[in-house]
């Protein structure tokens, strides 16, 4: 009789030890899904973040590109309209040069 109160002593703390590492295997699983979806949360907001952050340094980039281009273009007109105004004072200076050369008056330079 003995041995049979000793065999049941061992069948029921192997039942104990089981049956808690059953709870422990559940309570992992679960724990498991809660921190995948913490994960998850986490991703998509810096993600999104990420996403909101490249939206307003590409407009920024956009915006400084535009008033780089205004500015260059507004550098070239006013070289081209200096180049102009060079370019037509010769030819006045050089008709004048021309129709004195023509008359017959001396060249005043």
């Amino acid at each position: 009789m003995n041995k049979v109160i000793v065999s049941g002593m061992a069948l029921a703390g192997l039942l104990v030890v089981a049956g808690a590492q059953a709870q422990t295997v559940g309570q992992d699983m679960k724990n498991a899904g809660h921190d995948t979806a913490h994960a998850s949360k986490t991703v998509a907001h810096k993600t999104a973040h990420g996403t909101e952050v490249a939206a307003h340094d590409t407009a920024h980039g956009t915006k400084v590109a535009a008033h780089d281009t205004a500015h260059g273009t507004k550098v070239a007109a006013h070289k081209t309209a200096d180049v102009s105004k060079e370019g037509y004072h010769k030819t006045v200076h050089g008709t004048k040069k021309v129709v004195h050369d023509v008359d017959g008056h001396p060249s005043t330079e």
